[in-house]
C-alpha cells in the first residue's frame, strides 16, 4: 500500500470549495420501490448524479481542473478524450470561463452526447472505435496544437473533484454501510473512496464494471495495471480498456471489492430505475443498481447501501431497445407461434382466445410461403403484451385449447 496517496481527503475538501459556486449537491433519495430486490434486505439510497446540467458527475472533476489552470494554460485552450460525459462537462465549464475546448470522442458515441458537447460550445472531433483511440488522437492534437490536456479520469485534480460526492454523502446520511460505484477509468470510485474512507474507514466501497470492460478487476487480479480488450457495451461511459495510473493505486488502497455485471443485468437496471424509481440512467449510470439487483453485492438486514447513479445521457433509440428487451425478460412481451390448417375463421378464433384471457395483441404475422410447414397450413406469430410469466402461460393455454400447437419464440 502506497504511503502517500496521490489524492487525500484534504484535496477533496479543497476541490469542494473551488466548485461550490457552480456545482449543486445532488439528491440522495431513498429507493423504497427497489429495496425488495436487495439480497438480504436493508435500505437503499440513490445518489442522483444524473441530475447535473450535463447529466453526469463529470462536471465536478472538469470544473476543479479548470479552476486550477494558469492564465497561460487558459489562453492555449484545452482538449480532452471522452466517451461523452466528460466532453459535455468540459465544454460547459470551459465555455463559461472563456476557454476554447476541443473534445475527441469515439465515432460510435451516442448522438445525445455528441450534440450536447457541441451545444455547450466545444469543437467535437469523432475518431476511432474506442475511448483509447480517442485518447491517442487527443494526445496527437495536444502536441500539434499546443493545447492543455484535461484527462477524463487519470489526474489527481479530476479525482479530487469527483470525490466531492463522498463528502456530500457523509452530510446527507447519518449511517452508511456500503457505497456501490461504477468503474470505468477509476476517477469516480477512487475519489469517492478517498473521501469516505478517510472519514469513516468502516464504510465498504464496492466498484462495478461491465463484463465487457473489466480493466480494474483484471488489474487487481494481476496485481498491476493490465489492458483488456473492451468490447461493445451499453455501458459506454465505463468502456475503458485500461484503468488509470493515478486511479489504480487509489482503488487498491481504498476500494474493498470489484464486481462485474452483464449486459442483460445493466439493461434490466436501466428499466428498473425508469419504471420503479422514475429515474433515467444511461447504461454506465445503472451499473451500481445492476450489481445490487443481480445479487453481486449483498446488503444485510439493517444495513444502508448507496448506489451512485453516475449519469443519465442515454440515446433514445437505445432506451427503446432496452425497454423492449426488459419487457421480454420480465415476461411482459412475448412472441407465440401457432400452427394449423389455413381455414376461414382461424385467425378470428385465435384472437378471440387471446382477448378472452386479457392479453393484448401488438402484432400478427402470417407465414405461408416461407415457413417450414405443409401446403395448406399456416403459421401465425403473435406478439403479445401481458402482465407477466403467469399471464403468458394463460395465453398459451387459451391458444392450445382447441388442440393447436403453440411455441414460445425467445
Amino acid at each position: 500500500m502506497a504511503a502517500n496517496p496521490s489524492v487525500t481527503a484534504a484535496d477533496v475538501r479543497a476541490a469542494r470549495e473551488r466548485i461550490a459556486g457552480e456545482i449543486t449537491a445532488t439528491p440522495c433519495r431513498r429507493a423504497h420501490s427497489s429495496e425488495a430486490l436487495l439480497d438480504g434486505g436493508g435500505r437503499l439510497y440513490l445518489k442522483l448524479e444524473n441530475l447535473h446540467r450535463t447529466g453526469s458527475f463529470k462536471e465536478r472533476g472538469a470544473l476543479n481542473r479548470l479552476a486550477l489552470m494558469s492564465e497561460e494554460e487558459r489562453r492555449r485552450g484545452v482538449i480532452a478524450a471522452s466517451a461523452g460525459n466528460h466532453a459535455q462537462a468540459l465544454a460547459l465549464h470551459a465555455t463559461r470561463l472563456g476557454v476554447a475546448a476541443t473534445v475527441v470522442m469515439p465515432e460510435h458515441t451516442p448522438l445525445v452526447k455528441v450534440g450536447s458537447a457541441r451545444r455547450h460550445g466545444a469543437k467535437v472531433v469523432l475518431h476511432g472505435d474506442s475511448f483509447d483511440d480517442a485518447v491517442a488522437e487527443a494526445n496527437r492534437r495536444r502536441e500539434a496544437e499546443g493545447l492543455v490536456l484535461v484527462p477524463a479520469f487519470d489526474d489527481p485534480r479530476i479525482v479530487a473533484g469527483q470525490g466531492t460526492i463522498g463528502l456530500e454523502l457523509l452530510e446527507q446520511l447519518d449511517a452508511i454501510d456500503l457505497v456501490v460505484v461504477p468503474i470505468g477509468g477509476g476517477g469516480l470510485v477512487s475519489g469517492i473512496a478517498v473521501a469516505l474512507k478517510e472519514a469513516r474507514p468502516g464504510v465498504r466501497v464496492i466498484g462495478v464494471e461491465a463484463e465487457a470492460a473489466p480493466s480494474a478487476r483484471a488489474s487487481r487480479d494481476a496485481g498491476r495495471i493490465v489492458a483488456t480488450t473492451a468490447t461493445d457495451t451499453i455501458a459506454d461511459g465505463i468502456a475503458v480498456k485500461r484503468v488509470g495510473e493515478v486511479t489504480f493505486p487509489l482503488i487498491e488502497r481504498y476500494v474493498d471489492e470489484i464486481v462485474l455485471v452483464s449486459e442483460e443485468e445493466i439493461a434490466a437496471a436501466v428499466l428498473l430505475l425508469l419504471e420503479r424509481e422514475k429515474t433515467l440512467a444511461e447504461g454506465a449510470g445503472a451499473a451500481a443498481v445492476a450489481a445490487l439487483a443481480a445479487g453481486r453485492v449483498t446488503v444485510a438486514a439493517g444495513e444502508t447501501a448507496v448506489a451512485v447513479v453516475s449519469g443519465g445521457n442515454i440515446d433514445i433509440n437505445m432506451l427503446s431497445r432496452i425497454i423492449d428487451r426488459g419487457l421480454v425478460a420480465d415476461g411482459r412481451l412475448v412472441r407465440l407461434e401457432v400452427g394449423g390448417r389455413d381455414r376461414p375463421g382461424l385467425l378470428a378464433r385465435l384472437t378471440s382466445a387471446v382477448a378472452g384471457c386479457g392479453a393484448n395483441v401488438l402484432e400478427i404475422a402470417h407465414h405461408r410461403e416461407f415457413a417450414d410447414i405443409k401446403v395448406g397450413e399456416v403459421e401465425i406469430v403473435f406478439t403479445l403484451e401481458t402482465r407477466g410469466p403467469e399471464h403468458v402461460e394463460e395465453a398459451i393455454a387459451a391458444l392450445e385449447a382447441d388442440g393447436r400447437t403453440v411455441t414460445r419464440l425467445d
